[in-house]
């Protein structure tokens, strides 16, 4: 009876080896030759994502995979994954955080299935927030960069250069972010024969950010009512300037409010304890 028992368990491996084998084999290799890499999760379960976005595909409407298309475009990884596959990483993300937060609370009173619940669900939303924590940061990293690129690409018009060339010779300039990215992506564009105004509206629409959409509307209204050039890219690099020095003004004044709460509930009790101490001994030692 043990022996046949063995054999049905060793039969049922096998077949589940070969059916996961089989399932795997089904999933279409993907183009990646002009993708970047994935991100470090996506990489590291990049074949369940592959097989949850291609059985589940069906599970993404048009209009969901918009947004998380423009999301992507937003955070610099539409070259990564595509919607679908970023999808499929929160599936696979929220299946792995109900496995671990179930196994951890089984070892405690509170019971596997709130582990499920609160693991799969708070799982499901960190590639969102991983997501808006890159825009967030792309979005300030180009802000940085913004008023210096400005100052080149005013210095190389008034030397007589066109906006394209200005935009050229800004790149040269530019250390490695994702505003060099952006204005090269926006060139390789322009010379591929797009016209220069639809170039920038795209990377407008491409980016969604207050001060780059001022400057794509600044530059195509210069380009339709024939405006000087420099001197909107001037305006331009002084107001985003301004604007930078208003921010860190902003942060500065913050700071105060922001060191009440370590202020009051660290720094203020071990203050209290160090000088009341002594005091207390003495009390004690004097029989108070």
């Amino acid at each position: 009876m043990l022996y046949i028992i063995g054999a049905l368990i060793m039969l049922t491996f096998v077949m589940l080896i070969t059916s996961t084998r089989r399932i795997v084999d089904e999933v279409p290799q993907d183009q990646r030759e002009y993708m970047d890499p994935p991100p470090r999760f996506y990489r590291l379960t990049w074949v369940l994502v592959r097989v949850v976005s291609h059985y589940c595909g069906w599970a993404v409407p048009e209009g969901t995979q918009s947004r998380i298309q423009e999301s992507l475009r937003r955070a610099g990884q539409d070259y990564t994954l595509t919607p679908v596959q970023f999808f499929a990483g929160k599936l696979v993300a929220s299946a792995l955080g109900a496995a671990i937060l179930a196994y951890g609370t089984s070892k405690v009173s509170i019971g596997p299935l709130a582990g499920i619940i609160v693991g799969g669900g708070f799982s499901f939303f960190l590639p969102e927030l991983w997501l808006w924590e890159m825009t967030k940061k792309r979005n300030l990293a180009i802000l940085k960069r913004l008023p210096f690129f400005l100052d080149i690409v005013v210095l190389a018009v008034e030397s007589g250069m066109n906006l394209s060339s200005a935009l050229a010779k800004s790149v040269e300039k530019l250390p490695r972010g994702p505003l060099l990215a952006e204005i090269n992506r926006l060139l390789r564009e322009i010379r591929a024969g797009k016209p220069r105004t639809d170039a920038l509206r795209d990377m407008g629409a491409r980016l969604n950010f207050g001060p780059i959409s001022s400057l794509v509307s600044a530059l195509v209204q210069g380009e339709m009512m024939g405006s000087s050039i420099g001197s909107i890219l001037r305006a331009q690099a002084e107001q985003r300037r301004n604007e930078r020095f208003q921010r860190a003004e902003k942060l500065a004044l913050e700071a105060p409010v922001k060191m009440l709460f370590p202020l009051i509930f660290f720094i203020f009790p071990c203050t209290f304890i160090v000088i009341g101490f002594p005091i207390v001994i003495q009390f004690m030692r004097s029989g108070l």
